[in-house]
């Protein structure tokens, strides 16, 4: 089941990202989020009137995805980032597609225009996903993070919606 995020799911949500943290260069955070702080994350979110949804199996929360503002400039303001995680014992079975299918008529409803992944590389399964929605390569952005000790590129993706 895909739902729109509650506070309540912070804690949940907070324990599948801190395992990226800890473990992969696919986010550039170096320390763990705290669940008072994801609340405020999705708080955020919500002010914003953008869309977080997760994701369901059984009562437990898998996974997650939302959009953010791209910048803060005012012209901007049809154009979004999108973001997904899934808690990493479940990848490959298509919860990433099913929470980017909501997320992508969500956004169209709301009138977005631009749609910006931004994928540390390398990550074949992200690129795939991202993909699979029509996304292309826009930019690839060599060493412009480090962490364990390694330099790591970053690419964007980005489709145009409502075209």
């Amino acid at each position: 089941m895909i739902r729109q995020v509650k506070k309540e799911d912070a804690y949940n949500i907070a324990k599948i990202y801190n395992y990226y943290i800890e473990n992969t260069s696919v986010t550039f955070e170096l320390k763990p989020v705290s669940t008072p702080e994801m609340e405020q994350r999705i708080e955020d979110a919500c002010n914003s009137e953008l869309p977080w949804l997760v994701a369901e199996n059984n009562g437990h929360i898998i996974g997650y995805c939302y959009a953010s503002k791209w910048k803060g400039r005012c012209a901007y303001r049809y154009s979004v980032e999108v973001t997904v995680y899934l808690d990493f014992s479940i990848t490959s079975q298509g919860w990433g597609t099913m929470l980017y299918e909501q997320l992508l008529t969500q956004l169209k409803s709301l009138q977005v225009h631009a749609v910006i992944g931004g994928i540390a590389l390398p990550n074949e399964a992200s690129v795939a996903l991202h993909e699979k929605f029509g996304m292309k390569k826009v930019a690839h952005f060599k060493e412009v993070g480090r962490k364990f000790e390694n330099w790591v590129d970053v690419g964007y993706w980005q489709c145009i919606l409502n075209a």
